[in-house]
């Protein structure tokens, strides 16, 4: 079986699917070049005034700021909920050999999701609007310090971002519970059975027990379960961030009327920690348990084998439910206020248990690719290591720092932004994401191909020496006391912020050759050719991953 017909880049043969894809990877990696030059500009603001060749203006603290708030928007929502809505709204159908739910649908989340961090990033660009972009009460609502019409503009421009994210949610279970092709006589309860990953569990239980397994075959792949899991709490998160803009844009209307709210009427405690509680869920299901099933997808798409430890890997998802939902208490082991116990329970030991969670993926994955040697050095396989090298290098960093005494030393500090939450994301996530890009290309594209190996090698290199290289000096100069959210213009902290620019810059040259290889792989025409009309109509693909998996043996 061939992946698809054709091997040029044809406009015409791209299905509505393909397009929606490609549409939303392209807007992903425009705002990665947006977000890697506001970090940039950050990173040079830090090394000093007498070192860092930027204008004046960049040193004041509500331009500072203001980059800051826009910088994680445009990153996290941007970025990389584009980059992973539009893989698994591909994934889906492909895994299930089913239709996208709606196509039109898919369209929206994308447009949303762009319209949406546009506002925010101009509300921070206009209007110095920038309380830190956590949303913490009552600083978003705060009209005496930032001005009333970037705080509308902003939250308007989230509440956008959260409504294409339901979309998105919509979408995917509307597509995993269609009753077409193989899931034409599953039932409801089964689909959910397999999808919060209870018959790994019960296949687990009935061999302890010397019985049959409960399930011999799944109703829903592996990856489908990591995706179907991992919504579920970008679900929760969307509502949370969603509550927290309209309460936010409520304060903010009444202000605008002449008859300001009490904003102490609002517990800042109670807010914190059911904002918390929504924000981590981010990490949680869109880093932890994305990631988890991409690398599952992406071994066996390598390998053409079957993963290792499967059962428990679908159990593993299940556990990581409970997990996920008491976790958020390590952000307030700062927070004086914050119960001792849930310090204790949540903040430490609940949060411990994501370092086994976390591991076991990386150790099935690793012992699937390892049991399928000898395996050619593609690609997509360098980006699935350099991503589980990224995650097994901030994993660990998060663990220390969810320690009530060491967090006394790291709290706030840039060890939190950039040995954990920069190595996550930077590293372990996008190489992973850009692991599945390698892998979806043909298909997405037509089979057709890379336009330079050697620009793809010079990417992969630079990024990841560059991803790791800033978290790490980042985080020693967070352990030798340099706080996050916090303007130093005198080179305080050089020369580990003149090694992390220089490392900030390493990942700006590799996004730059990545994009220049891509336009060139389709040709401006191609490229246009995405956001050109199409029919709307969606293939309903049967790959087998053993086809994939032949360009990856010697």
């Amino acid at each position: 079986m061939s992946l698809m017909n054709g091997t040029n880049f044809d406009h015409k043969s791209l299905n509505a699917l393909q397009k929606v894809t490609l549409r939303a990877v392209v807007m992903s990696f425009l705002f990665f070049g947006l977000v890697a030059i506001e970090g940039m500009i950050m990173r040079l603001v830090e090394t000093g005034k007498e070192v860092a060749p930027l204008p004046s203006m960049f040193f004041k603290a509500e331009h500072f700021f203001a980059i800051m708030t826009a910088h994680p928007i445009v990153g996290i929502f941007g970025s990389t909920y584009q980059l992973v809505f539009a893989a698994f709204m591909f994934l889906v159908p492909f895994l299930t050999k089913k239709p996208l739910y709606s196509v039109k649908l898919a369209n929206f989340v994308w447009i949303a999701i762009t319209v949406g961090t546009a506002l925010a990033w101009i509300a921070a660009f206009a209007w110095h609007y920038a309380p830190l972009y956590t949303l913490y009460w009552p600083l978003p609502a705060d009209t005496h310090q930032f001005k009333l019409i970037g705080g509308i503009v902003f939250i308007i421009g989230v509440a956008i971002i959260m409504i294409g994210t339901l979309g998105f949610i919509y979408n995917i279970y509307a597509t995993i519970f269609a009753r077409v092709g193989v899931h034409k006589d599953k039932t409801t309860k089964e689909l959910l059975i397999s999808g919060f990953g209870v018959d790994g569990m019960l296949n687990l239980w009935n061999k302890l027990r010397g019985k049959q397994p409960y399930s011999k075959e799944p109703a829903l792949a592996l990856p489908v379960v990591a995706i179907f899991r991992g919504t579920v709490d970008t679900f929760l998160d969307a509502i949370v961030i969603l509550g927290a803009g309209i309460l936010v844009l409520i304060y903010l209307l009444f202000d605008a009327s002449g008859h300001p709210l009490d904003v102490a009427s609002i517990d800042a405690l109670l807010y914190k920690n059911f904002f918390w509680w929504g924000l981590d869920l981010v990490a949680d299901g869109l880093v932890l348990i994305y990631v988890a099933g991409s690398w599952y997808l992406l071994a066996t798409l390598i390998t053409g084998q079957k993963l290792f430890m499967e059962n428990v890997a679908r159990a593993a998802l299940m556990l990581e439910l409970l997990v996920s939902w008491m976790v958020w208490s390590h952000h307030l082991l700062g927070d004086q206020g914050q119960p001792e116990m849930m310090k204790l329970i949540s903040g430490e030991m609940v949060t411990a248990f994501e370092l086994l969670t976390q591991g076991l993926a990386l150790f099935i994955t690793l012992v699937t690719l390892w049991k399928a040697r000898p395996l050619k050095m593609t690609m997509e396989l360098k980006y699935l290591l350099g991503g589980m090298v990224g995650f097994g290098l901030a994993i660990p960093a998060a663990i220390i720092q969810a320690d009530m005494g060491m967090n006394r030393v790291l709290h706030n500090t840039q060890w939190i932004i950039m040995a954990h939450v920069h190595m996550a994301l930077i590293v372990g996530l996008y190489m992973t994401l850009y692991s599945a890009v390698y892998v979806l290309w043909p298909i997405v594209t037509n089979n057709t191909k890379m336009w330079s190996s050697k620009l793809s090698n010079a990417h992969f290199w630079l990024y990841l020496i560059g991803g790791i290289g800033m978290g790490a000096f980042g985080g020693m100069a967070g352990l030798d006391g340099m706080l996050r959210r916090h303007l130093y213009i005198h080179g305080e902290f050089n020369p580990y912020m003149i090694l992390a620019a220089i490392c900030g810059s390493m990942i700006l040259i590799a996004w730059a050759i990545f994009l220049f290889n891509i336009i060139m792989s389709v040709g401006l025409k191609g490229l246009i050719g995405i956001f050109l009309p199409a029919e709307d109509k969606t293939a309903s693909y049967g790959i087998e991953p053993e086809v994939i998996a032949e360009n990856h043996k010697k």
